[in-house]
């Protein structure tokens, strides 16, 4: 037995809210042989706007899962969706706060723990884990993955301001404060440069889990005879994400006759927004050449990219200082990725440092074109980018376990 840490996350399986719950459950896999041992405090099932069914690999084994009681203002105290802001400072699951903590004194005592974890980005987490972490004594860990300012509605500004009154709580109170991203990481430092003379700030990036990739196939070359497939995996939307350059930077290709049908298939798989684009793609003349595709498993999705001849990926400017737990994936699936990115953003830097992918903005079709018709090329003469496996092997959950285990043992020391 190592030594017990517990970690505070609202995003844990069975709730159904996009990627959020891989980081914490991927730590929670490969910490204990590092010698720490994880005590998961969580939400109800209650709080949650929606719920998956749990399977074998939702939940790592041997990692039990300890939820008080949590509702969420907006459906549980609103009417027609609107509800008193009070009741979401920080956030909405403010509720939670309460019965976690007396939870997590009966969990940090029966447990021994050493160590308190707390993640993004529901606030309310890192609150609970300041309150155990005072009465407990004991050091903390807050994960703060992304940058603060999109995890509450912006119509309330009450909680607008519990968040940062709260940010700086946590920023004079954690003993460590991670970050996903360099870009999440320097904004912080110049929020809060006492913070990072102190030597408190980290990041520990996403990263893919090898376990995910056990049977999913190898990928092959491109075969000429057929045509080329391009997937995007995951949601697109207008404020970040929107595809619609890329659209008429496609129709336009297709216009000139470097492209049709039977050379190109674009698959936007689980969009979001499926009838705005399908309107977007008829009014383009490009409804047969792009599919929008149903949402499917991990796994299923896993083996659709193996077997795509590239990838796709949206992030624009907004979006700068995060990078898509799905880039990891790409790399790790091995296929070449075409991604229209903010080109100062981390995305970019990050896809630059690690080889492998083709960039464009994401907001000029006319560069757009350009670059997706030399990316077309090239993977037609076998000389797609390619992405450097030895930078790959070191993306893996397994090794930001590692990172996280060492900031534990100096913590706790």
């Amino acid at each position: 037995m190592g030594n017990a840490v517990l970690m505070i996350a609202y995003h844990v399986p069975p709730a159904a809210m996009g990627s959020g719950h891989l980081r914490t459950m991927g730590f929670a896999r490969y910490l204990p042989a590092l010698g720490w041992d994880p005590v998961v405090l969580s939400a109800r099932a209650l709080a949650y706007p929606s719920t998956a069914p749990l399977d074998d690999e939702s939940i790592p084994p041997g990692c039990v899962v300890h939820r008080a009681l949590a509702l969420d203002a907006q459906r549980h105290f609103g009417v027609a969706g609107k509800y008193p802001g009070f009741l979401a400072q920080p956030d909405r699951w403010r509720s939670w706060w309460p019965a976690a903590v007396y939870q997590g004194l009966r969990l940090i005592r029966r447990h021994r723990v050493r160590a308190i974890w707390s993640t993004y980005p529901i606030m309310t987490a890192h609150c609970i884990a300041h309150t155990l972490a005072q009465l407990a004594d004991l050091p903390w860990i807050a994960d703060f993955r992304d940058p603060v300012s999109g995890s509450v509605s912006r119509e309330n500004p009450w909680a607008t301001a519990s968040q940062k009154r709260w940010e700086r709580r946590v920023m004079s109170r954690a003993s460590r404060v991670v970050f996903t991203t360099p870009g999440a990481l320097k904004a912080c430092v110049e929020a809060y440069p006492e913070v990072h003379a102190d030597g408190r700030l980290a990041v520990i990036g996403n990263g893919y889990d090898e376990r995910a990739f056990v049977d999913v196939p190898e990928p092959v070359p491109s075969q000429a005879s057929k045509p080329l497939v391009m997937v995007h995996s995951g949601f697109l939307y207008p404020d970040g994400r929107d595809p619609l350059p890329f659209f008429r930077a496609l129709a336009r290709l297709r216009s000139a006759g470097h492209v049709d049908v039977s050379s190109l298939r674009i698959v936007l798989r689980a969009s979001g927004s499926e009838a705005t684009y399908a309107r977007q793609l008829r009014q383009l003349g490009l409804a047969d050449m792009v599919e929008l595709a149903a949402p499917v498993s991990n796994r299923q999705a896993l083996i659709e990219q193996a077997h795509a001849d590239a990838l796709l990926v949206f992030q624009g400017n907004r979006f700068d200082r995060q990078i898509p737990a799905k880039v990891y994936e790409y790399l790790r699936v091995g296929r070449p990725v075409f991604a229209l990115v903010g080109e100062r953003g981390d995305t970019a830097a990050f896809l630059r440092a690690t080889g492998g992918a083709e960039l464009a903005p994401i907001d000029d079709p006319d560069l757009i074109a350009e670059r997706l018709s030399a990316f077309i090329r090239a993977l037609r003469d076998g000389r797609e980018p390619r992405a450097h496996p030895d930078v790959v092997a070191r993306l893996s959950r397994r090794e930001g376990a590692t990172l996280l285990a060492r900031m534990l043992d100096q913590a706790s020391a």
